[in-house]
């Protein structure tokens, strides 16, 4: 009897163990076309970053134009909500981008000083996933069989670092379809890359989400980061804020003079207190109250790049 009970308990408990592992929380991930892609295949753009001309890829045009891509990039969409993670998808964040009338005004001082913010980092902002899922393929034809070759990188949407990787050609086939070939091409592997992702979410998760956090200041302002309040600098205080706000007091403050600080590897919470997802933006308003509040009354502006690089820029609006 009490061997069964004790069987009855152990078998409980596994059951409780699984349920909880599978409701853990997974990355929010959006799919694109890498910037390889779009390039081999004629879709690209250029914008005007600051007075230099960029390349980045058309994502609207691509979506457009290519069948064939829409039907990959649903069949991933398709692999990765079998396995639980949430999806952003990318047609429609491009179209509520595209829809927004308002412009974030660029910054600018009379040091030249800015941030200079990308279609691609709009899109992010606007998607707000935790992971780009960014994929490659290709076509190759041998006599009347096809296969497909792939390449799928995780990136952190914050960071651009990656964080999965995986590769790979399918089986040739004579009569298989592209989502099908890709399919059988990404199957063997897909499981290993998302236990990298997910990985990846759990150590952020713990840890907290990392940004890249900048102070500077206007020429028209007279004071500096080395203006004393109660026998403590500027500089100095803001640092103790940024030890108090982060998780853990994890970040590196990898560069700092009388007129910037260069706050890198800046871990921040996940979710806010309404288990909203935190952006740098949302981190930064915080400092940004705290430098606007007696005693400092310091008037500051606030503007970003992206989902994870923050600009608080001191004297003006």
């Amino acid at each position: 009897m009490k061997n069964r009970f004790k069987k009855i308990v152990t078998l409980l408990a596994v059951l409780c163990l699984s349920f909880a592992f599978g409701q853990a929380k997974k990355p929010t991930i959006m799919v694109v076309p890498s910037d390889v892609w779009c390039s081999t295949n004629g879709y690209m753009t250029s914008y005007n970053n600051q007075g230099t001309v960029t390349k980045i890829p058309d994502l609207k045009r691509a979506f457009q134009e290519n069948a064939a891509l829409v039907q990959v990039i649903a069949k991933i969409n398709t692999l990765m909500m079998d396995r639980g993670f949430p999806l952003k998808d990318m047609s429609s964040a491009l179209k509520t981008l595209e829809s927004e009338s308002a412009e974030n005004a660029m910054l600018s001082s009379k040091t030249g000083a800015g941030v200079a913010e990308s279609p691609i980092d709009k899109l992010k902002k606007v998607a707000k996933a935790d992971i780009i899922m960014e994929l490659t393929y290709t076509i190759n034809t041998t006599g009347p069989k096809k296969s497909v070759s792939y390449t799928l990188r995780g990136l952190d949407a914050y960071t651009d670092k990656q964080i999965a990787g995986d590769s790979g050609t399918g089986a040739p086939s004579f009569s298989a379809e592209l989502p099908v070939l890709l399919e059988e091409a990404v199957l063997a592997h897909i499981d290993n890359f998302n236990a990298q992702l997910q990985a990846h979410f759990d150590d952020m998760f713990a840890n907290g989400r990392e940004i890249i956090v900048r102070i500077k200041k206007f020429d028209s302002w007279p004071d500096d980061l080395e203006k004393e309040y109660d026998g403590k600098e500027l500089g100095t205080i803001i640092e103790d804020w940024m030890t108090a706000n982060t998780v853990k007091g994890r970040y590196s403050l990898t560069d700092s003079t009388e007129g910037m600080q260069l706050y890198e590897q800046v871990r921040i919470p996940l979710y806010d207190a309404t288990g909203k997802a935190t952006d740098a933006r949302g981190f930064l308003k915080g400092l940004q109250t705290f430098l606007k509040a007696p005693p400092y009354s310091i008037t500051n502006k606030l503007t970003m790049k992206g989902l994870g690089q923050a600009v608080i820029v001191l004297g003006e609006k």
